[in-house]
């Protein structure tokens, strides 16, 4: 068995076998052997390729941009706080810049994880459940670091 197969249990039919599929459509017994009852044989595994779907790869795809798209975001919020922000808006915008080119290798780790899982036709699930979580708590620290330096250090 290779790697680009899964294997799977067929279950013998016993209606296809009485009702003659097996041997023509015949169902008298002209002269033809009886067949085996499948009761007594055990389950045959038989290995079939799997098919990944394009959508897979699509959507893998999609993830990824949506991954850009937020940390693009991100990363304009911060470039704006860089250039027209004062001595606070400056360091909250160095710490956005931080955290967007972080979510954007993230997103780029993520995206050939996944693809290289797809590729192998590995079984399980693909979603991340860490990442999304450690990228809102990272993004609450900041937006907190912010408004404590522009509480405490107000001008």
């Amino acid at each position: 068995m290779n790697a680009d197969a899964s294997v799977i249990a067929v279950q013998g039919h016993r209606g296809s076998i009485q009702s003659g599929l097996y041997n023509g459509g015949n169902t008298g017994n002209y002269g033809s052997v009886p067949f085996a009852s499948r009761d007594d044989q055990p389950n045959k595994r038989i290995a079939v390729p799997v098919r990944v779907e394009p959508k897979v790869f699509f959507a893998n795809e999609r993830t990824f941009l949506s991954w850009l798209n937020f940390a693009i975001v991100l990363g304009s919020l911060a470039l704006g706080l860089l250039n027209f922000g004062d001595s606070t808006g400056k360091i909250a915008g160095a710490a956005f810049t931080v955290i967007a080119m972080f979510v954007m290798i993230y997103a780029l780790m993520l995206f050939q994880w996944r693809a290289d899982r797809i590729r192998r036709r590995d079984a399980g699930p693909y979603d991340d459940r860490r990442g999304p979580i450690v990228l809102v708590v990272v993004l609450i620290s900041a937006i907190l670091v912010n408004f404590y330096l522009r509480f405490v250090y107000s001008e």
